[in-house]
């Protein structure tokens, strides 16, 4: 996501630049929402930020304020009613809002709208923060503290009304958010990289639980919710981009440290070593610096082709494996490779790349991920919300997986090897992904499609995993 609010410039190309340099967060749909005091403008479309938008749309977004998204469907289908930002008009209140997260009690909320006349229009979570947002009383200090009170889940939100920009950070903090400056005006995004293409000035990151409304009158923010920090680690080894500074810390260099832990951890003899592009290139180059084995670009990869973890289809992920790769035949041929990769999730991609290798000629392949096996799906915002998709959710051990994706050897990072190469306390972060102990209460399973206006689940009472006993799971 990323939100402009600047007197002077043009804010819906701020704002197109600054998705565009956030394009790796989302690929399924962009839009923009601009204001001008008088009215809402939005512009929103299937596709990549450069598909959706030409210079007649830009044209047609006028105003001194404007926010922006990449959708990335972890609630909803994928489809252009479901793109965002999404636009309310309920209760004399007119605002538009894109939402980086996921929610795990809509269902409640929504119903509890539904028994109040709200009508909706989407399949989302996003829509229900927005109508909730739109319809309670008071001024916008109790409506977000209020709110927040409500709201389970994941949730990094930008709001735009006719006159005003507002920006929140669930108290968890489960998603990234940062403040910048522009001129005489303000920025933000979900990361510092979006603030450097479009020549912003880095601020500090939004708290968790915090809110901050940008004006006319310049920046206030304020404390809506108490913070109980659990940022996703995922965040550092795969999702955000490696020039971002995310909990004050350069990405790039953290992926180097993981892969340096990796050779620590699991070394082997080998003649190269060689990264999945690009997400694991960093790490790849930290294995090598660490283990003393050359570092070789074995695999070419096609820009063009989207990332295979994020398209909601499964039969265009096993495609777009073969789309995505070519490897070199005259650096593989004969040599020993270990192969560095981010993560291992349902087993597309992995074994294609080690088939791949094969066929160009290695003679040995050694997997070495950065990071530990995934048993347990993801309900704060990446897309594999049952455990039956999981590899490491279905098979019992390293050994069995290993089998699966043919290779001579498979290495994990552990646990204290992440939190080690990470920095930061393990206290402040989410590792339910492979360690199944959620921050907040979550249902033993969600459908992704259960709002859906033809409706996408069964009607029957949702049984939830308790695994913070403080937390009401129906407020």
């Amino acid at each position: 996501m990323s939100r402009v609010f600047t007197p002077h410039e043009d804010v819906a190309r701020i704002a197109f630049y600054g998705l565009y340099a956030l394009q790796h967060r989302g690929q399924e749909s962009a839009g923009i929402a601009s204001a001008n005091d008088r009215r809402l403008y939005v512009k929103t479309g299937m596709g990549l930020v450069s598909q959706v938008f030409d210079e007649d749309d830009l044209s047609s977004l006028p105003g001194h304020m404007a926010i922006g998204h990449n959708r990335y469907s972890t609630t909803g289908s994928s489809g252009a009613e479901n793109a965002q930002p999404c636009q309310i008009e309920v209760a004399g209140n007119t605002l538009a809002l894109g939402h980086n997260g996921n929610l795990v009690n809509a269902d409640v909320l929504r119903s509890d709208l539904e028994e109040q006349g709200i009508e909706f229009t989407t399949g989302t979570d996003s829509e229900v923060i927005a109508q909730m947002l739109a319809t309670e009383p008071g001024t916008w200090e109790e409506r977000w503290s209020h709110l927040m009170r409500r709201l389970i889940g994941a949730y990094s939100l930008v709001v735009l009304t006719t006159n005003e920009l507002m920006a929140a950070r669930d108290p968890m903090g489960n998603r990234p958010l940062c403040l910048g400056k522009l001129d005489g005006g303000w920025v933000v995004a979900s990361e510092t990289c979006a603030l450097d293409h479009i020549g912003a000035t880095f601020v500090r990151e939004l708290e968790p639980g915090e809110v901050v409304r940008i004006t006319e009158d310049g920046v206030e923010s304020f404390q809506a919710a108490a913070p109980k920090s659990a940022f996703c680690i995922f965040e550092y080894v795969y999702f955000a981009r490696p020039d971002s500074v995310i909990g004050g810390k350069l990405v790039y260099p953290v992926r180097m440290e993981l892969g340096a832990e990796l050779a620590r951890e699991h070394p082997v003899d080998a003649d190269i070593v060689i990264g999945v592009p690009d997400s694991a290139t960093a790490a790849a180059v930290g294995y090598s610096q660490e283990s003393g084995i050359p570092f070789v670009e074995g695999l070419v990869k096609n820009r063009y082709v989207g990332r295979t973890f994020i398209e909601p289809d499964q039969r265009i992920r096993e495609m777009g494996v073969q789309l995505k790769y070519n490897p070199l035949p005259e650096l593989l041929e004969g040599r020993r490779v270990v192969v560095v990769d981010d993560s291992i999730v349902r087993a597309t991609t992995t074994p294609r790349v080690v088939a791949m290798l094969r066929k160009a000629g290695a003679k040995e392949v050694h997997m070495r991920i950065t990071y530990p096996p995934i048993t347990s799906p993801c309900f704060f915002g990446i897309d594999f919300g049952t455990r039956w998709e999981l590899i490491a959710g279905r098979l019992n051990d390293v050994d069995e997986i290993r089998q699966h994706i043919d290779a001579d050897s498979l290495g994990y990072l552990s646990q204290d090897g992440l939190i080690e190469a990470v920095g930061q306390p393990k206290e402040g972060f989410c590792l339910a992904c492979f360690t199944g102990d959620y921050p907040v209460p979550v249902p033993l399973q969600m459908d992704k499609l259960a709002l859906e206006p033809a409706g996408g689940g069964d009607g029957h009472e949702v049984e939830w995993l308790e695994t913070v006993p403080s937390v009401s799971r129906r407020p």
